[in-house]
């Protein structure tokens, strides 16, 4: 997989317009919306378990985000899930601060009980607790630095128990399934200036979830370009001058972009860990 191939489904998503269906929290809701409408994609986030089976049903992919769990959205989640797996519709798990209560974690189980999940994308404190090693939340963020062949023995061990690719993001992107690992090294620190980039990229993630040929690309290709309009957002922040909210404004304009920008920018390096 190169750069050529996530411009292909990039322009795949634009032709076919995917409907992606998101349960995912009150903070970010707004902008993983737009950012699948910048994409390309269609966005819908039916939460009342009276519909999400039809909605599901229509959809491409579901992603699940416990960014602003409750314990009335539980239900929504499971029956959402099992009717995507019943349809073969990926689903893809963002553990939003799995590690911050023990409220989380039992979600986050019931969820693993009752659903095969496609796509699993944390930082690393959030994929360390799923795993079940000490880890520190700073909330919903990571206060962990592991280093990158700790955090790819982790990310294998969970894609091998779970039969899920896994991604594992920081300063190097770690992406792993079944016996290979693809490493992300593209990205800007401004990413973590504004709310809700992580989950913006796993709402890209679930875009490209329905026309990759396998999940591992799905996860690339996501991750891979939430980075890369991340670096063209920060070079405008550089050359036209502003902040945080104007940083928010062209990582929206990048993501938007038709232009094949990210053949140029994209890093990554593909691994087979024998």
């Amino acid at each position: 997989m190169n750069a050529d191939d996530i411009y292909k489904l990039l322009n795949r998503v634009r032709e076919e317009k995917p409907l992606v269906h998101l349960i995912t929290n009150s903070v970010t809701r707004n902008d993983c919306a737009n950012v699948v409408i910048a994409i390309g994609a269609s966005p819908i986030m039916a939460t009342d378990s009276k519909e999400v089976e039809e909605v599901v049903s229509v959809s491409k992919a579901l992603v699940l985000n416990i960014g602003t769990i409750e314990e009335n959205i539980v239900e929504p989640m499971i029956l959402a899930g099992k009717k995507a797996n019943n349809l073969d519709i990926p689903v893809i798990l963002d553990p939003v601060g799995v590690g911050v209560s023990d409220f989380r974690k039992t979600i986050v189980e019931k969820i693993f009980e009752n659903i095969h999940v496609s796509i699993i994308k944390g930082n690393q404190s959030e994929i360390k607790t799923i795993c079940g090693l000490e880890a520190n939340s700073k909330g919903v963020d990571s206060g962990d630095n592991d280093s990158v062949d700790d955090i790819t023995r982790i990310s294998q061990i969970l894609s091998n128990k779970t039969n899920s690719v896994v991604a594992v993001t920081g300063k190097i992107d770690v992406i792993s399934q079944l016996g290979k690992t693809v490493y992300i090294s593209n990205g800007n620190k401004m990413l973590k200036s504004i709310t809700g980039t992580g989950c913006m990229g796993t709402a890209l993630v679930g875009v490209f979830a329905t026309v990759a040929k396998n999940m591992l690309e799905a996860a690339v290709a996501g991750i891979s370009l939430l980075n890369t309009a991340g670096d063209i957002a920060y070079k405008k922040i550089i050359d036209v001058g502003g902040g945080c909210g104007s940083f928010k404004v062209y990582l929206f304009d990048s993501i938007g972009e038709n232009d094949p920008f990210i053949l140029d920018k994209i890093k990554f390096t593909l691994y087979n860990n024998k």
